[in-house]
This record gives C-alpha cells, structure tokens and sequence, in this order.
C-alpha cells in the first residue's frame, strides 16, 4: 500500500509542474507500477483524507487551490478547439513530400491549451529524406507568417522510419510519446509505437492507440517529386541540408539567441532525427521533478507509513 500511495504523489507530482490536476482514472493511467484497482482506490482515498491530496469534484491535485480546477476545465475548452484546427493542419502537411506520419505533441496533446499555446507537430518521414522534408515544410512556415499562423506550424520534432525508436528514455519522454495524438499515418504510427514498447516500464497501465491516425492517401505530386530524388542526388542533397540548418542553430545556441518564449534556441540534429536539445527545457523539468518528488515524499512520511 505504501508503494501505491507514493506512486500516487509522484503521478501527481509530474503534472503539478504544469499546474494540471488528474482525474482517478488519468493517475491511474500514470503510475509507474501496476495496481489493484481496489488498492489504488483505497490508497487515493487515503491521501485525500490526510490532505496529502486535494480533491475537488473528480480531479485531484497536491494543491489546496479550486482555480487550478477552473484552468483545467477553461485549458481543456480551448484545447478541443486547437485539436480541430491541428487535424487541418495536418491533412496539409502530409501532402508534403516525404511525410509519412505527423502527431499533435506538447501540451496540446495533454488536451490542454490557453491563449498563448502553439500547435506543436511531431513527424515521421520517409528514411534518409528528414532534411529534404524539414527544409520544403519550414519554406513553407515562413509563409505563414505572412497571415499570422505561424503557431499553427511549430514542426519542432523529427524522427525518420531509419530511426522510430526514442533514444532518450525517462519519465518525461515516456509520457510525451504515449500521450501523442495521431493525424496521418496509421501504419507508421503503429511502428512507432511498437518500436517505443520501451515506455511500458516507465507507464505499464498507458496502453497506446492510433485509432485516430489516418492512412495515407497517393499524390501525384508527392510521388513525383519524391521518385525524381530516389537516388544519389537526393542522398547529397538530404546531408547538405542536415549541415546547414545544424550550423545555423548552433550559432544561435551560441548566440544565446531567444525565441518567442524566452528560451535560448537550441537543437539536437542528426542523419535520422531534429528535435529540441533536450540538455535544455527536458533536463530542467527532470530536475524539478526530482526535486518535488524528494520533498513530497518527506514530508508526509507518517502517513504513508499506514
């Protein structure tokens, strides 16, 4: 029971660092070890009766703050309407060439959202044509700027069908790919999945879906382009890209050049993928994990002893 009651906090921990409570059945689905569903009611209980957890209605949170409640609920609002919005957008970027899978990521896929919240995209493309792909959608994104849509374009993770597995194994990774929303790719999607299996040990009770992935749909266009680079020429193309775009964000990371959020901009690029450093934003939120986890389990020692 007191394995149960420190998962428990712990769950309830990670998603306090973004002020998000959780519904019963969403701790459940994020604790880091399987349970009773008896045993897991009764020990949630238990937390709320020592006000080691507040709830209010069915949401709970290690905040004696009802506001917390109202900003979920207004978040969740905003979200289903961003989530419409996202499937557009990516039945416009599959048609791009060598898209083979795109997924709503970031808090969006958390099914939340407030004034300032970005689509946040996360793609799949076609083996060794990541750069080619990046480069033709980020050409794009800048036409966006152009009518102020921009935030519905932030394509800032890539992976290629070489490389489907996440390297970087740790709670935080492991909750952002079980919690991706699928648009286009059913069948690539599904490898991705199978190729992060590795995720269950981090959150054995969060079962995958992609039932709402869509498969894809032939352009004439799209293959085209892509049967005219299917050879040498687009394997010296595809690196070029790599070395340019790797140059011109390291000389903004060594700038300390800021984007919009105040952030120093920084990106970690390779053959077969382009993501966000995760020395940055990743490391500090581990970090503040770790630190709540420490304290929270201290403090209510006494209860959990029972």
């Amino acid at each position: 029971m007191n394995a149960a009651k420190e998962n428990i906090l712990a769950t309830l921990a990670y998603f306090d660092i973004f002020k998000y409570p959780l519904t019963s059945g969403e701790i459940y689905l994020f604790l880091k070890n399987k349970y009773n569903q008896n045993d897991f009611e009764f020990a949630l209980k238990y937390l709320v009766a020592g006000q080691s957890v507040y709830q209010f209605s069915n949401f709970y949170t290690l905040r004696n703050d009802h506001e917390l409640i109202v900003r979920r609920y207004n978040g969740n609002q905003k979200a289903a309407e961003l989530i419409k919005t996202a499937s557009k957008v990516g039945d416009m970027l599959i048609k791009f060439p060598y898209v083979r899978g795109i997924a709503i990521s970031g808090s969006l896929s958390k099914n939340f959202a407030d004034e300032h919240s970005d689509i946040d995209l996360f793609i799949i493309t076609a083996k060794n044509r990541l750069w080619i792909a990046r480069t033709l959608m980020h050409a794009f994104k800048k036409l966006t700027f152009l009518v102020n849509k921009q935030d519905y374009f932030c394509m800032n993770y890539y992976i290629d069908e070489e490389q489907l597995e996440i390297k970087e194994k740790t709670i935080y990774t492991a909750i952002e790919v079980v919690t991706l929303i699928p648009l286009q790719g059913d069948t690539v999607i599904e490898q991705f999945y199978a190729a992060n299996g590795w995720t269950r040990e981090y959150l054995p009770n969060k079962i995958m879906r992609i039932s709402s992935a869509k498969p894809l749909k032939p352009s004439l266009f799209k293959q085209l382009f892509e049967k005219i680079l299917d050879n040498r020429l687009g394997n010296a193309i595809d690196n070029i890209l790599m070395q340019i775009t790797a140059g011109r964000w390291l000389k903004k990371t060594e700038s300390k050049k800021l984007n919009s959020k105040g952030a120093i901009m920084s990106m970690d690029t390779g053959k077969h993928y382009a993501k966000p450093d995760p020395g940055n934003f990743q490391a500090k939120l581990l970090k503040q994990y770790q630190q709540k986890i420490s304290q929270i389990l201290v403090v209510p020692e006494n209860l959990l002893a029972n």
